[in-house]
């Protein structure tokens, strides 16, 4: 399909005389780059006819950009930049961090205010409050003035109540719950299916014993790793299950499913802060948190056959979930690997405190007897331990 007026009219959906910047812009993005260079000179020769010229300033930041499209050097932010300066775009991310989903992942709501923030823009483009040109231009002040503008719409209730930010990030959540939930039940189902053909692990009294009395103390100390290991299981200090084996499963699954709550609204600058570091205890959460439910069936199903001797190193973890016929995975790709060793060096050490290896990260008798029902526990929805 060439590109050409008929087309940008197509794709924006009105008549050549309400075209925008936005519209254009996007229409110029839709099709091959080298094809949009081609027909910009005629495109714009069009609009001029239909009454709606533009300016010298975006047809020339068009074509620049356009080049550097079709050269290989502009990046995806740059294209982005070139479409939020049309003055009508939206702001992929925001200073306060929020971010819009792409596109083609929006759900209802988030088309709806993404639809309402672009005519709201128009509204301001038509006063004469945002200048087009100037953004283009890369302007800092219009810039900051856009970015507010927006900001300010994004946290402002509708006449029905309705926070923009909040109710687009509600329903993203919603749907990375669903999506969650999904996958979780299917890695549980899996589990089941393994476990069934393999034989019962004896019970470890005398291990699971000694383990949960460490357990204990360390659980009522301030510093790593009871702090993380209150924070995975979701416990306190003061309200510690009675049943060693009950308190022993519910910190084994947490470290798989953590319960940790995110951190208050103050604090979260940090984790976007790009020039600070997260804490130690931080670190290890975000490592827990970035396991796939994929990699922990692997691991644990693979030291579940092996049992008791078996090296779980976080390497030879890697290479088990690399290695492993009840996950689709590429095993030849070293980055993999190595990025999954490193998200299990911060698995391997709260094993040790649990006895679930030695100090030679060899799997123990109580290791073996008590992953895969802590696994079970962290997937099953009825099990999880209290808030």
């Amino acid at each position: 399909m060439g590109l050409d007026l008929d087309f940008a009219v197509r794709y924006a959906g009105r008549p050549a005389a309400a075209l925008t910047r936005r519209d254009v812009a996007r229409a110029l993005l839709a099709v091959p780059s080298g094809q949009a260079l081609v027909a910009l000179p005629d495109l714009r020769r069009e609009m001029l006819a239909a009454g709606n010229p533009l300016s010298v300033v975006f047809w020339t930041s068009a074509k620049t950009i356009l080049a550097r499209i079709e050269s290989g050097v502009a990046t995806v932010g740059d294209v982005q930049r070139w479409l939020e300066s049309s003055g009508t775009e939206p702001i992929m991310l925001t200073r306060s961090y929020f971010l819009w989903p792409e596109e083609g992942e929006r759900g209802p709501v988030a088309v709806e205010m993404y639809e309402r923030l672009v005519e709201f823009l128009e509204e301001r483009l038509a006063r004469g409050e945002i200048d087009p040109d100037a953004l283009t231009s890369g302007d800092v002040e219009a810039r900051h003035a856009y970015e507010e503008l927006q900001e300010r719409w994004l946290g402002t209730p509708l006449p029905d109540g309705r926070v923009p930010n909040v109710v687009v990030n509600d329903e993203q959540d919603q749907e990375l719950y669903a999506t969650w939930d999904e996958e979780e039940a299917y890695a549980l189902s899996e589990l089941q299916r393994v476990l069934e053909d393999l034989p019962e692990p004896p019970f470890p009294a005398a291990d699971l014993r000694s383990a949960a009395l460490r357990l204990r103390v360390t659980l009522t100390r301030t510093g790593y790793p009871g702090t993380i290991l209150r924070a995975c299981a979701g416990l306190e200090e003061d309200s510690l299950p009675e049943s060693d084996e009950e308190l022993w499963l519910t910190v084994a699954a947490g470290i798989a499913s953590p319960i940790s709550d995110l951190p208050d609204e103050e604090d979260a600058a940090r984790f976007f802060d790009m020039d600070g570091e997260l804490s130690h205890e931080d670190s290890i959460l975000a490592s827990l948190c970035a396991i796939h439910h994929a990699d922990w069936l692997a691991a644990v199903t693979t030291l579940v056959r092996y049992g008791p001797g078996v090296l779980a190193s976080p390497e030879r973890i890697a290479r088990f979930i690399a290695d492993s016929e009840d996950v689709d995975v590429e095993p030849d790709e070293p980055e993999d690997l190595e990025a999954t060793e490193m998200l299990f060096t911060a698995v391997t050490p709260l094993w040790a405190h649990l006895g679930i290896v030695d100090r030679s990260e060899v799997l123990t008798p109580l290791g073996w007897w008590g992953l895969p029902k802590a696994l079970e526990r962290a997937w099953s929805a009825g099990s999880m331990p209290p808030e």
